[in-house]
């Protein structure tokens, strides 16, 4: 069985880099540890374990033991402290106040919880030697280590977690749906070198997520009501989508051309004959039809929305029922 762990420090919402290790471990492992190494006080943000803990649940990332809290270990520390040394390899172990380094707690909770294979970023590589010959002295058989690239922003240093996009929080913010995210770590796998961040290609996975959302789901995180779906399908993100659905709902009063009423008058008849609900090629072949007759688009899109731009007119028309519709065009005339 290969048992793997996912130990970030909480600092607040993940790094992108950091999810890509917990994607990974999760596809990786046959069973996985969520352990918070919360050992260097001055790192410890307020909220910080909660933040991950919300940042993997959107992702769907599940674990199978913790959290596990280094903090809450120090009597076990001490301990294998007290077997090693103060000091090891050069390498302090215990600090003057007794606390265990980052090098001796995480070496002693490998041990401890029969850790196989510790995937990690390329950052660490370094200490592989030091760990192993931790876990050695302490009577343990090391894991396997994996190191895989770090992801760096555009100038070619790790990505900043000021950047945009870079902290799982601001991705979920941006409207960016978790399945998005989630496949684009999924598609880095485990990069053998560093890689650049890629938001643009997140932000085209976004639409295909928008995209094969069902429609129950997708009008939930938009906060919409199912019935406007329709027009949310063409959506960049959820908090776009979000926004076509309020342009459906709370139409805006607009001022209508002079020359508005013949477009309404046609648009009237044409609704009138239809079925209530328009299914999707009946209201593409409506909007057709009335162009066909000289109607005019822009006219009726504000007659409906109250706005000159937004989503396709034969989506307004199949989220509007046929009664809303000719309410709304009455009331423009």
């Amino acid at each position: 069985m290969r048992k793997v762990r996912f130990a970030p420090s909480p600092t607040g919402s993940l790094h992108v880099g950091n999810a890509l290790s917990a994607v990974a471990n999760r596809a990786f492992g046959d069973w996985l540890l969520l352990r918070i190494d919360d050992t260097d006080p001055e790192r410890n943000m307020p909220g910080g374990e909660d933040a991950i803990i919300a940042d993997l649940a959107w992702l769907g990332v599940e674990w199978d033991e913790g959290p596990v809290r280094q903090s809450e270990r120090a009597g076990r520390y001490a301990e294998a402290g007290r077997r090693l040394g103060d000091r090891f390899d050069g390498i302090t172990l215990l600090r003057e106040d007794g606390t265990a380094t980052y090098h001796l707690a995480s070496v002693v909770d490998d041990v401890d919880f029969g850790i196989t294979h510790v995937l990690r970023g390329n950052d660490h590589r370094p200490n592989e030697q030091l760990h192993r010959r931790l876990a050695e002295a302490l009577g343990a058989t090391p894991p396997e280590y994996v190191h895989h690239g770090l992801i760096l922003g555009d100038d070619g240093r790790k990505l900043s977690k000021r950047a945009p996009g870079a902290t799982v929080a601001s991705l979920h913010e941006q409207g960016i749906p978790a399945a998005a995210v989630r496949r684009y770590l999924e598609e880095l796998g485990l990069p053998k070198h560093d890689v650049h961040y890629d938001l643009p290609r997140i932000r085209r996975l976004a639409i295909e997520a928008i995209a094969e959302m069902p429609d129950a789901e997708l009008a939930d995180a938009a906060g919409a009501p199912v019935g406007v779906v329709p027009v949310l399908r063409g959506a960049r993100d959820l908090n776009e989508a979000g926004e076509l659905a309020r342009q459906v709902l709370e139409p805006e009063a607009a001022k209508l051309p002079p020359d508005a009423r013949p477009t309404l008058e046609r648009f009237k008849e044409l609704r009138e004959r239809a079925s209530n609900g328009l299914d999707h090629e009946a209201a593409r072949e409506l909007v057709r039809e009335l162009k066909a007759v000289g109607g005019d688009l822009k006219t009726l899109r504000l007659a409906l929305t109250g706005r000159e731009r937004g989503p396709e007119l034969s989506a307004v028309l199949e989220a509007l029922t046929k009664e809303e519709a000719l309410r709304r065009a009455d009331a423009a005339l």
